[in-house]
């Protein structure tokens, strides 16, 4: 391997806008897909939830497909920004289509338009996706470089997360309100249509940036993995599919709470100002996920290796999830209260999503040890997947727990937006609610604690005993 120079300020920064552009796309799609189709346009919830299932299964042959296309590119501007740039800008253009849909859409029509152009944007976020993250280990040096450049990267795509979950609500209503709605559902269905191009603008502009500043300094020149020896590569890492299992439990537990917050202040909390009372708790969250990542979990390192952090950020998971389920069965009204396990959960996901790319980032090394292959790009693909997979099960498991407990207005008059819509609904939804967005998090969150420390080994010394070794041998 080339030898590689240390990052400059201007690279950095590029590369973190392109992490905010990426997951601000993503959380909008992530956290309001489901609302947008089935609480405002009337779509059947199992019929989503169904649709973003089947997507994830397609995924599960189209992201290591895609891994192995960047892979074999060969361009004069490196393998990965050109799919990085193509896939932005086509994922961007479908992004805007899918919160477009025409009002007048319904039963299978619908159902039609959510699913190929769900799909469709699945794809083309795997496409700028997988390079984007299969940069990191091709042109940083390693060790103390990449991790820094890992926590970084994560830290902005944390702060591209909260833009969304803190903005996202009161800009729909503004923009819903000021480009003509009518009525609660009518300005949310017009707002969420010009906020999801407000983003799409945004993700490709700060692309391009990424593109233009941040060149791979070097690469591994190797022969390019079939997608039979791709899986039998992945399948032979035991310590990437250690992290990838990881994953899936540690976002699957995120998004199914993500994806019922919105719910639980609108019919649980309730209040005519449901929705500002979101946003702040959002807000708040959104913080402690960003200081998490840049403050917290820089701090911790000082004392603690990332095994150890990794285990006390998934303890403070789990007592934010306990507590906020206490308190909700309390019967506790009051906002205040409840930030407490809002900033629990999301600073400890602000470590984890630092902690799981780190560990990921470190399997390629121990890959290419064991197996002779760098496959940066396999290996990535991986996350792609399993991210959008646990997006896939949290979104089936919420849609199935909506389709049960039938949580939906249903009103869109004009007077939906001072009403109160929980006194609409029983006890008995509100309790499955809670029990929902609480207990299945807390059993996934225990299985990955669990599963992790039986089976991921590589050690701060484990690491640097590998790559002493891959010196040796280079």
């Amino acid at each position: 391997m080339n030898e590689k120079r240390c990052l400059t300020a201007k690279e950095k920064v590029s590369y973190g806008l392109g992490a905010v552009g990426k997951d601000m796309v993503y959380m909008l799609s992530a956290s309001y897909i489901q609302y947008y189709y089935y609480d405002l346009l009337g779509m059947s919830a199992m019929a989503l939830g169904v649709i973003l299932l089947i997507a994830r299964v397609f995924d599960a042959f189209n992201d290591p497909i895609m891994g192995v296309v960047v892979a074999k590119t060969k361009t004069k501007w490196g393998k990965f920004r050109p799919w990085l740039l193509i896939g932005t800008v086509t994922n961007a253009i479908i992004l805007f289509i899918m919160f477009a849909c025409p009002p007048k859409l319904n039963g299978p029509g619908l159902v039609a338009y959510a699913a190929v152009f769900y799909i469709l944007w699945g794809v083309t976020y795997t496409m700028m996706d997988i390079p984007f993250w299969s940069m990191i280990p091709a042109f940083t040096k390693g060790g103390s470089e990449r991790e820094s450049l890992t926590t970084l990267a994560r830290s902005c795509a944390g702060v591209g997360s909260a833009i969304v979950q803190i903005c996202a609500l009161i800009v729909v209503h503004a923009l819903g309100s000021a480009f003509g709605g009518h009525g609660n559902d009518s300005i949310e269905i017009i707002g969420f249509k010009w906020f999801s191009l407000i983003v799409a603008c945004l993700f490709i502009i700060f692309t391009l940036i990424t593109c233009i500043n941040v060149k791979e300094k070097s690469t591994v020149d190797m022969e390019t993995a079939t997608v039979k020896q791709m899986f039998k590569a992945l399948i032979q890492n035991d310590q990437a599919m250690s992290v990838v299992v990881t994953i899936v439990c540690v976002n699957t537990a995120l998004y199914i709470t993500s994806n019922l917050v919105i719910y639980f202040f609108k019919y649980d909390l309730g209040g005519a100002n449901w929705y500002a009372d979101n946003t702040l708790f959002n807000m708040v969250g959104g913080a402690s996920q960003i200081l998490a990542m840049m403050m917290l979990y820089p701090l911790l390192r000082v004392f603690f290796n990332s095994i150890k952090i990794f285990y006390i950020s998934l303890s403070i998971s789990i007592i934010g999830y306990v507590s906020l389920l206490v308190l909700a069965m309390c019967g506790i009204r009051c906002l205040a209260i409840f930030l407490i396990p809002g900033v629990l959960i999301m600073a400890a996901a602000g470590m984890n999503n630092v902690l799981v790319t780190v560990f990921l980032a470190n399997t390629v090394d121990y890959g290419e040890l064991k197996n002779g292959r760098r496959d940066e790009s396999v290996i990535f693909s991986m996350q792609t997947f399993v991210v959008k997979l646990a997006t896939g099960l949290a979104i089936f498991i919420t849609s199935a727990a909506l389709q049960f407990l039938n949580l939906k207005s249903g009103d869109a008059s004009k007077a939906a937006q001072t009403m109160d819509l929980s006194k609409n609904v029983s006890q008995a939804s509100k309790m499955g609610l809670r029990m929902v967005m609480t207990i299945i998090p807390i059993l996934g969150l225990i299985f990955a604690l669990v599963w992790f420390k039986n089976k991921y080994i590589l050690t701060d010394s484990k690491l640097t005993e590998i790559t002493n070794e891959l010196e040796a041998k280079n």
